[in-house]
Order: structure tokens, then C-alpha cells, then sequence
């Protein structure tokens, strides 16, 4: 199975370092959380692994090449970054049809992959009347339309109810139980716990820790151990007291 490895990589916007000389490696048969504060460079390093932003320096690859190397992407990366990025009018069936007959794949799977999000019963209506949910579900199902072998989501159970979130939760790990590569960004610490089984911290575009999950929350919760860690990446707001000799 393929690994996902970053190696020095660097991008800045004018004068800001999104990403600043990060390096680390996501292995196979384990499920990889990514995390990290807002404007920590997580959304950044997953599109240069996935070839939609091109580093300043460094090297993002997937089995050893870099994405546009790759000979057929969709058969070998399966990536939700944006549910959103799905054209309104299109219905969820022809969605994911289009893009398997540009990728030599059958009819059949595009079933498939449908009926593992649970959306056959809507697979004709358009993807523009979908809820947040049922979006993430399409976007899921475009993930795996390639049967990969390395799955990266970013935030895939936004707007999903308790149920599709277990459903998540049981497909990432079956995923990675098949020997996959699972990279999973969430801001979600309690599922994140629940799911991943190791986790790559960033803060300011560098590596903050890379650490199996057991170890990180071996003296408590992951949400405690993430914010004592994170706490000179940003700058998080105390719990103000009241000034009460302001109350007539």
C-alpha cells in the first residue's frame, strides 16, 4: 500500500508562511488525524499533496510521486476537500457517472459506491437541492468512486447527524483495516479520539507533534493534550468574569 509523504514543504501568501519546512509521513492501516487552529496549514498541505497548490519548496507525494505523476489519480487518491464543488443541476447518479467514464471506470461502480453512503434512493434528484449531509455523503461516494488506496477527507462529517457520523467513523476504520492510507482532518477532538488511531499536529505551518493517539492522550483527553500543545499557535480566548460592581 502507498504512503503520503511531505518532505520540507513550504508555501507563503505575501508575507505569510501557510506552510513553513513541514515534513512528516502518513502510513497505511491506520487511520492519520490532521490537526490544527485555524490558519494552522492543514487545508494548504492537503491541496499540494493533492497538486491543486504548488509548494515553494519541498516535495508532496503519494507512493513516492507527486499527484500529477500519478497515472490514473482517482484510482489511486480519493480526496474530499469541498462537498460543495459538485455542479447544482447535475443529479448525484450522473455526478459521479461523469467522472467514471472519464476514468475508465464501469457503470457498476458508480452503484456501488452510492449504495455505501446510502444514497441510491436520491441518486436521480439534483445534487443542488442536498443538505450539507447528504452533500458530504456524495462527496464521500466521489471519494471512494476509484476504490484507492489513499482516502483524504477534510472535515467529511460536517453537517452529518449522529448516525452518518458513526457511519463515518465505521467506514474510516474498515478502510484503514483493508491496509489503506487514511488521512482525516477534523476539528472534532471527541471523534477524532474515537477514530484515529495517529495524528500529525500542526500550528503555524510546522509540525507540532507526530504521535500515535494512545501516547497523546495517555494523561487525559485528547481536546486537553491539543490545546496545551497548540497554545503558542494561536491565541485562544479566556472565560471572561463578570465585573459585578458594575451591577446597580
Amino acid at each position: 500500500m502507498e504512503t503520503i509523504e511531505v518532505r520540507h514543504l513550504s508555501k507563503a501568501y505575501g508575507h505569510h508562511k501557510a506552510v513553513d519546512d513541514l515534513s512528516f509521513t502518513v502510513h497505511p492501516g491506520r487511520v492519520t488525524g490532521f490537526l490544527g487552529p485555524n490558519g494552522a496549514g492543514k487545508s494548504t498541505t492537503m491541496r499540494m499533496i493533492l497538486g491543486l497548490t504548488r509548494p515553494d519548496s519541498g516535495d508532496a507525494l503519494v507512493g513516492g510521486r507527486r499527484y500529477d505523476q500519478l497515472a490514473q489519480p482517482l484510482h489511486e487518491v480519493g480526496a474530499l476537500l469541498d462537498a460543495g464543488a459538485v455542479h447544482p443541476r447535475r443529479s448525484a447518479y450522473h455526478h459521479l457517472l461523469a467522472l467514471a467514464q472519464t476514468n475508465g471506470i464501469g457503470k457498476r461502480r458508480v452503484h456501488e459506491v452510492l449504495a455505501m453512503v446510502g444514497l441510491e434512493g436520491v441518486a436521480d434528484r439534483r445534487a443542488g437541492g442536498f443538505s450539507l449531509g447528504m452533500s458530504q455523503r456524495l462527496g464521500i461516494a466521489t471519494a471512494m468512486l476509484g476504490d484507492p488506496a489513499v482516502v483524504m477527507l477534510d472535515e467529511p462529517v460536517n453537517g452529518l447527524d449522529p448516525e452518518g457520523i458513526r457511519w463515518v467513523r465505521g467506514l474510516l476504520r474498515h478502510l484503514a483495516g483493508e491496509g489503506r492510507t487514511v488521512f482525516l482532518s477534523s476539528h472534532l477532538m471527541s471523534e477524532m479520539q474515537m477514530t484515529a488511531d495517529h495524528l500529525i499536529v500542526v500550528g503555524r505551518g510546522q509540525l507540532l507533534a507526530d504521535v500515535a493517539i494512545a501516547e497523546m492522550t495517555a494523561s487525559g483527553s485528547l481536546e486537553d493534550a491539543y490545546f496545551a500543545l497548540t497554545a503558542e499557535s494561536v491565541d485562544y480566548p479566556t472565560t471572561a468574569t463578570p465585573d459585578r460592581s458594575a451591577v446597580a
